[in-house]
């Protein structure tokens, strides 16, 4: 028997998943309840979430969205989410993971106009085609990528020996000249947050805007034991810092900043170099995940690019969306 529920908080979501979304249980940092509980609560705040399950058997599948107006939905997920989908627990069974998503989408004609999906990469097939089964119109557009690094076995001189040579000759020679020290923590302190936020307020980006929320994904990440924070230092001022986590095998660079006023000594560089020397000797991961955008220094240290999908759903019964649907039609053509 198939049966489909709707959410109204996380909290209600994480009553009724158990422990299946918790970190032993889950993988992926992406999929875990505690990482939409805190990306709602700090990054969200004001909006509406609206949480799908649907079962049949021992299958289950979960859609975490946001409900930014009336008819309208989004993907639970901004720019710290490396990707969005739904999330499936039990057997495998892609017939019935398929035919779950099918009847949430079904469920939605029922009171939603659009839905924007992103960032999607794997699962976009199947969302479209399951979504296009229930009866919305769909539309699939590339918006960016995500570069990956796969190990395959390869020590840090492995892998440094195959960086391009302008990366290889610009960290030999800051090294040369550097009068930074390079540190990793794997537990947060309030020093070591007053140092990242240091950095982050001097640094060539905007200010950032939910720090809040950073500062719980490096706590709960220190707690774990997985969290990687990293920085460069003139005798006690941070002038770069790296907040990576590592887990099951896969480092994930969230964020990084540095002190424009030293820009000229690149030690966001020689930090990174020490982060990568890291990940692959010491914690021996077999992927680095640098997440989204096509910043072009992450081509010197990445080699492989994932691109990330944007995904809209139009409600043919709504004919205030047939011209929106239309636009976005066009746009995925000429794009």
């Amino acid at each position: 028997m198939l049966v489909a529920r709707e959410y109204r908080s996380v909290a209600d979501a994480r009553q009724a998943v158990g422990p299946a979304l918790d970190r032993a249980c889950t993988p992926s940092l992406f999929d875990r309840i505690d990482w939409f509980e805190s990306l709602h609560a700090h990054c969200f705040p004001a909006t509406d979430v609206r949480i799908f399950q649907a079962l049949e058997g021992e299958c289950q599948a979960w859609l975490f969205l946001l409900s930014p107006g009336a008819g309208r939905l989004s993907a639970l997920a901004n720019w710290y989410s490396f990707h969005w989908a739904p999330i499936f627990l039990g057997p495998p069974d892609e017939a019935v993971r398929r035919r779950l998503v099918e009847v949430i989408a079904q469920s939605l004609l029922n009171d939603s106009a659009q839905i924007d999906l992103y960032p999607v990469t794997g699962a976009s097939d199947m969302l479209l085609d399951a979504f296009r089964r229930a009866g919305w119109f769909s539309v699939r557009r590339p918006m960016g990528g995500r570069h990956i690094l796969h190990l395959n076995g390869r020590t840090f001189a492995d892998y440094w020996a195959q960086r391009p040579g302008r990366l290889r000759t610009l960290i030999a020679r800051k090294k040369r000249a550097s009068r930074f020290t390079l540190s990793i923590a794997d537990r947060l302190t309030d020093a070591l947050w007053r140092d990242y936020a240091a950095v982050q307020a001097r640094s060539w980006k905007k200010p950032e805007a939910d720090l809040r929320f950073l500062h719980a994904l490096a706590r709960r990440e220190s707690a774990a034991g997985t969290l990687r924070l990293g920085f460069a230092r003139l005798e006690d001022q941070p002038v770069a810092t790296q907040l990576w986590t590592v887990e099951n095998g896969v480092a994930l660079i969230h964020k990084l900043a540095h002190d424009q006023g030293f820009d000229g000594a690149s030690p966001g560089s020689l930090l990174s170099h020490a982060m990568f020397a890291h990940a692959i000797d010491r914690d021996h991961v077999a992927t680095i995940d640098y997440g989204t955008g096509d910043n072009g220094y992450k081509t010197d240290w990445m080699e492989e690019r994932e691109t990330l999908h944007r995904l809209d759903f139009f409600n043919p019964r709504r004919a205030s969306i047939w011209l929106p649907a239309a636009r976005a039609a066009i746009s995925a053509l000429v794009g």
